[in-house]
């Protein structure tokens, strides 16, 4: 059964750092391109982060730009998502997502993903 696994959320004061994990089992995802989105309260699962099979491409919302990065272990078959400089609004369920299959380039749509995690809760205090 492929599943992948985040963790790492919890409550941060703005300004901190927190660095969230996704682990993947079932399969290896070290050909596949991952993700990360989250979801607000009241609102629409946007896209925050993705990261190429090689890790060599990366793509961010711009919103999170600067702020965020995306980074992947394939020897793990983990993916990471440090976050510094964390602001309110970035309170949200984040998630992470894996491709179906072997393509190159970084995606940033949910219907690129096959297969999601169950979220990781992170919110952000002022």
């Amino acid at each position: 059964q492929v599943q992948l696994v985040e963790s790492g959320g919890g409550l941060v004061q703005a300004g901190g750092s927190l660095r969230l994990s996704c682990a993947a089992s079932g399969r290896t995802f070290s050909n596949n391109p991952m993700g990360w989105f989250r979801q607000a309260p009241g609102k629409e699962r946007d896209f925050v982060a993705g990261i190429s099979w090689s890790g060599a491409g990366t793509y961010y919302a711009d919103a999170v730009k600067g702020r965020f990065t995306i980074s992947r272990d394939n020897a793990k078959n983990t993916v990471y998502l440090q976050m510094n400089s964390r602001k309110p609004e970035d309170t949200a369920v984040y998630y992470c997502a894996a491709t179906g299959g072997f393509e190159s380039g970084v995606y940033s749509r949910e219907y690129e993903y096959t297969y999601w995690g169950q979220g990781t809760q992170v919110t952000v205090s002022s």
